[in-house]
Order: C-alpha cells, then sequence, then structure tokens
C-alpha cells in the first residue's frame, strides 16, 4: 500500500492507519530528513526479525536506529547521558544525526545479541515526528538502500513501493527523499567522534 501524508500536517485518517499498521507488528517504509527508511515499532520482535529477512540478514548483523520524538524520548531508551553529551544532543536535534549511545537493559533485550549500543535519530521530519509521538513508542529504522551501486540510496516513494510492496504492509509518501545520510557521532567514549559525515553540521 502507498499511502501519501501531507508533510506538514497528516491526515489523522490516513494518521489511524498508519498507527494501525504498525500497532500489529507491521512493517512500514517512512520519509526522514535525510532518507527513506524501513521501520517498525521499537517493541516489536515480529517486526524487528521481518525487516531482517527484508535485508536478507540476520537481526544481531544490521545496523538499527531507534527514531525518537525528542531528548525526553531518548532518555527513556539509553543508559544515564552525562552533561557534555546531553548538550551535544540538544544543540543538534532534531536534525541529521545519529548518535551511538548506550542502549538501556530494556532497549538491549529487544534485539538478538543484547545489543550493547543503540543509534538514536531525532528526525527534523514533521511526518516521522508525528507517527513516532502518536504511536507513543520509539520506531526502529534501517535505510533504504538502491541496487544501483552508484546511486546508493532510494529517493522516489513510487519506486520504493515498485520495490518492496510485497514485502512491507506500507509506504508512506512524503515526497522525494534525500540521498545524502546522516552524520554519525559515537558518544560512548570519553569524546565524541564522528565515525561517518553526512548531511548534518555539528553545532557545538
Amino acid at each position: 500500500m502507498l499511502l501519501a501524508l501531507h508533510t506538514k500536517n497528516p491526515n489523522p485518517r490516513d494518521l489511524k492507519k498508519v498507527l494501525d499498521v504498525l500497532n500489529s507488528d507491521g512493517v512500514i517504509i517512512i520519509p526522514t530528513d535525510t532518507i527513506y527508511a524501513m521501520a517498525c515499532r521499537m517493541d516489536s520482535r515480529k517486526g524487528i526479525e521481518r525487516m531482517s529477512r527484508i535485508m536478507g540478514k540476520k537481526p544481531e548483523k544490521v545496523n538499527y536506529s531507534l527514531l525518537c520524538s525528542d531528548l525526553a524520548n531518548i532518555s527513556d531508551v539509553t543508559a544515564a547521558i552525562d552533561k557534555n553529551v546531553f548538550r551535544l544532543l540538544k544543540n543538534n536535534l532534531p536534525g541529521a544525526f545519529t548518535f551511538i549511545l548506550r542502549a538501556n537493559n530494556h532497549v538491549s533485550k529487544l534485539f538478538a545479541g543484547n545489543k550493547k549500543t543503540i543509534g538514536i535519530r531525532v528526525p527534523d521530519n514533521t511526518i516521522a515526528q508525528t507517527i513516532i509521538k502518536e504511536l507513543g513508542s520509539p520506531l526502529v529504522v534501517s535505510t533504504i538502500h538502491h541496487e544501483d551501486e552508484i546511486i546508493e540510496y532510494m529517493t522516489d516513494p513510487e519506486e520504493i513501493h515498485e520495490k518492496f510492496e510485497h514485502q512491507v504492509d506500507m509506504v508512506i509518501d512524503g515526497g522525494s527523499g534525500g540521498n545524502i545520510p546522516s552524520t554519525i557521532i559515537d558518544c560512548t567514549s570519553d569524546d565524541p567522534i564522528v565515525i561517518r559525515e553526512g548531511k548534518g553540521e555539528i553545532n557545538n
């Protein structure tokens, strides 16, 4: 199913369709402020396993991230965050960043292999933000890659739907997606380290 949502004010009736799919262990594809991503509820083990099968990998081999709605939402899924890292998050979120943080015990048990760290995103995208807030749960996500070796990411929602319509329950059309990934910052050691330069520019 391909469902178009208004980029600034998603229709409540359409939004309910999205939430019904996610609350039934469904897998969807959503726009973010960077690249389209495959997603399911954070606490949906069936959804996570299904996403892994679609990507042809074991769950413990996939670098999943969590899409959160705000800083308070992040504190629900991570271990204690020191004040310097908190300031870094506050100055850069929402935005095109993935922060690698230590997962709390609840989150680590949701993933095969009990992940000790997790990538955290707060996307600057109204559709993604609205879904997360209405759902009341972070989303587990993994970016959608293009089969073309030169064009790394898929940006056209209709093309994405054509490829994944028999594998996922819904593709949300939020307009053309980006093709530059988020900047990844590892915050699990004493000093944050940029491990991938992407769309986001750090504001210290």
